[in-house]
């Protein structure tokens, strides 16, 4: 998403005086029908115009091997991006080989013309879709019905899909979700933020992926209108106390070279004083969405979140 200058996605947003916005070109994908991953797109809620893109490993596993499933949610600030953006495109058929996993990659309405929780209410309905796949399996879609296991289900974010992925694990505390088994959330350089700047941030003018002035402009075009970023959409420290308590087991994932990284570190911190099983992942160096770009990274992100999916980590 690259660079402080005009190659920098986010400072590519274009404000206009009704408050609507212009956003720049990023290439998008197809779903493939062929292997090593079969993808296919379906429809979630047509007056919303949301979708689902499902990811298929055509390999076969071992025989009769039902494979987990991972509902994620793609960054972009609230504001850009889409399952079909290219790179999220590519990076979820990626982790849906590497794994293998089933992967259903969910769009959601993005600000300012839906401001939150516009995009936390459309992940729950992603949810409840899956819920429903599991509870009917002889009108589920069939790749569901023949290689999904429901009792490994999970929910997975980057970015600003980490806030989402987080926050609907919040919501599904107070969800019945059965048969579906919610085994855990996998929250990659999760975009949080707050009035008062944090060290990395107030060192991040110059990032060339998530700058200071891109930062601030998301969460304004983004919050509730009048909001500021001690939103509790924004920071969960300032929202009511105790409130990730009885939220499932949390891998969170982060590197020293994002700004984001000390408002990850203080989020797991959260987690863990409200009593959430955390796996802290925070690496030296690296960048915000760096497994978006750099193949090595984005296997080392599969290889953490195969082993917490599969039990090597974390526990069960």
């Amino acid at each position: 998403m690259g660079s402080t200058d005009n190659s920098n996605l986010f400072l590519q947003i274009v404000e206009h005086l009704d408050g609507s916005i212009t956003r720049p070109f990023i290439p998008l994908a197809a779903p493939s029908p062929d292997p090593p991953v079969l993808s296919k797109d379906l429809v979630l809620n047509s007056d919303h115009n949301t979708s689902l893109r499902l990811y298929l490993p055509s390999k076969p596993t071992s025989q009769n091997q039902k494979l987990p499933v991972i509902l994620f949610f793609h960054g972009g600030g609230f504001v850009l991006c889409s399952p079909s953006t290219a790179f999220y495109h590519d990076s979820c058929q990626a982790m849906a080989e590497s794994l293998p996993a089933l992967v259903i990659s969910a769009s959601y309405r993005l600000a300012p013309e839906a401001r939150l929780p516009a995009a936390y209410e459309d992940a729950e309905e992603a949810l409840k879709w899956v819920q429903t796949q599991a509870q009917n399996p002889l009108s589920s879609d069939n790749w569901l019905s023949t290689h999904a296991d429901f009792s490994k289900f999970f929910l997975m974010g980057s970015s600003s899909g980490g806030n989402i992925a987080y926050h609907t694990a919040l919501s599904a505390k107070s969800m019945d979700l059965t048969p579906l088994n919610l085994c855990g959330a996998i929250l990659n350089q999760p975009y949080f933020g707050g009035v008062e700047r944090t060290k990395t941030e107030e060192n991040s003018q110059d990032d060339f992926m998530v700058p200071l002035i891109a930062n601030d402009n998301l969460w304004r075009l983004s919050l509730p209108v009048g909001s500021d970023r001690d939103h509790g959409f924004c920071n969960p420290e300032k929202a009511v106390p105790g409130k990730a308590r009885g939220i499932v087991r949390c891998l969170v994932l982060g590197c020293s070279g994002d700004p984001l990284f000390d408002r990850q570190n203080l989020f797991a911190e959260l987690l863990e004083r409200d009593g959430v099983e955390v796996v802290k992942k925070m690496d030296e160096g690296g960048f915000h969405a760096m497994e978006l770009f750099v193949p090595e990274k984005g296997e080392c992100l599969f290889k953490d979140v195969r082993e917490f999916v599969y039990g090597k980590i974390g526990g069960n």
